[in-house]
């Protein structure tokens, strides 16, 4: 009887641990949209943005615009926007 408990203590140890190993968090998906780095209440879609060279690259990171007057609003002071919304610059 002591066999047969200790049986499933130790199987519920184990499953236990498998489980909290293969509970791992998936990696976040990046965003599809951002809010533009000059006017933040508007939304920019990523991939339509990085297209149209609607983006700046500032100290490892990159900022997203919504309109052809953003970029050189941001350009002219890009630490007064720092704080916007942005992502990692990607790798070459």
């Amino acid at each position: 009887m002591k066999a047969l408990v200790f049986a499933a203590v130790l199987s519920a140890i184990v499953a236990g641990g498998a489980l909290a190993q293969s509970g791992k968090p998936a990696p976040k998906a990046p965003p599809k949209e951002i809010a533009c780095a000059v006017m933040k209440d508007h939304k920019v879609n990523i991939a339509e943005a990085t297209g149209k060279k609607m983006f700046a690259d500032h100290k490892g990171s990159r900022y997203f615009f919504c309109c052809a007057g953003c970029p050189g609003a941001f350009k002219k002071d890009p630490a007064k926007f720092a704080k916007a919304p942005h992502i990692p610059t990607p790798k070459s």
